[in-house]
């Protein structure tokens, strides 16, 4: 018996990699739009596809971050400048995306923008911390797509959103994990909603990397701002401690293969390029040996965990 479930077990993994080894034809003829392209994994893709022979364009929120990509690619790649929350933003992006791939329609879109700041707990914070972090990792996700949608359905092509492992496990207070767990949902959606059209959707849930957004200097920087716009009554309940050891508590977070952001892309460019995409990518090994592993424990496991490793406010019970 167990003989057979490892044969069993063997022929799908071979069956699997046989398939996802699968390329689609004629890339060199295929667009890809790209938001947030300024750093980050935007950034990389946008070279990474490049040097693939595919033809970019690349949405980048300041003309410094267009110049800068334009001068480490070839001349297929293309920029256009492109801020998420504004809808007349992605409205003209959208129409520059249109003349851009005429009949041909466009291959892939890549929903990379994002900010993960203010992250902090949830008392620290005001509405408007959360809609910041809305506007762009949830709101702007669907503006987009739903602006250059038909260009995708003309290609039958992928729409490739990135997500997070927190949008399987809310780690920390704030809008990012809201935000992750919004563009999950819309994501799945999506998926079976268009698959009668041929265009295949997949999601990108990345564990810790280190990019600008995430650098010590920049979320340490916004969680003293948060605790700075506190009220004096959560400040007390915290207590002054409770900042530092929260600070540190992150470090956690960090893994050796933080800085290799291409585990990150290149997930995103199998989806892109394979014939049988997947529609979920866990990139980093502490996303797929711890925090997609706890995403299906009972949550007074997940609980006791997080209690274990989170510091205690200064006047909890």
């Amino acid at each position: 018996m167990w003989l057979h479930l490892a044969v069993l077990v063997g022929l799908f993994c071979l069956l699997r990699w046989y398939r996802e080894r699968q390329v689609v034809s004629h890339l060199r003829d295929k667009f890809v739009f790209i938001t947030g392209c300024d750093s980050g994994f935007g950034n990389l893709l946008a070279r990474q596809l490049d040097l693939r022979g595919l033809r970019v364009l690349a949405g980048c929120l300041t003309e410094q971050g267009a110049e800068q990509l334009r001068s480490q690619t070839s001349d297929r790649l293309q920029t256009v400048i492109l801020d998420v929350t504004k809808p007349e933003s992605v409205a003209a992006a959208a129409e520059w995306v249109k003349e851009r791939v005429g009949d041909r329609g466009l291959w892939g879109l890549v929903n990379n923008a994002g900010i993960c700041t203010p992250m902090a707990p949830n008392q620290w914070l005001t509405k408007q911390d959360f809609v910041k972090i809305l506007e762009v990792n949830l709101l702007g996700v669907i503006d987009v797509t739903l602006k250059v949608l038909p260009l995708v359905r003309k290609a039958r092509g992928r729409v490739v959103n990135v997500s997070s492992v927190m949008g399987r496990l809310a780690l920390f207070g704030g809008g990012y994990c809201m935000s992750k767990y919004g563009v999950e949902a819309f994501s799945d959606s999506l998926r079976r909603e268009l698959c009668y059209f041929g265009v295949k959707v997949a999601m990108i849930e990345p564990g810790y990397f280190l990019t600008n957004m995430t650098q010590d200097e920049v979320f340490n920087g916004n969680v003293q701002a948060s605790w700075d716009h506190a009220s004096p009554e959560i400040q007390e309940l915290y207590g002054d401690n409770f900042l530092a050891d929260f600070m540190k508590a992150t470090d956690f977070l960090k893994a050796p293969w933080a800085g290799n952001l291409s585990l990150v892309t290149d997930c995103m460019e199998h989806a892109l390029t394979a014939c049988h995409p997947r529609s979920r990518y866990s990139a980093g090994w502490d996303a797929k040996l711890l925090y997609l592993p706890m995403s299906y424990l009972p949550s007074f496991l997940v609980d006791l965990m997080m209690y274990w490793c989170s510091p205690l406010p200064a006047k909890a019970l």
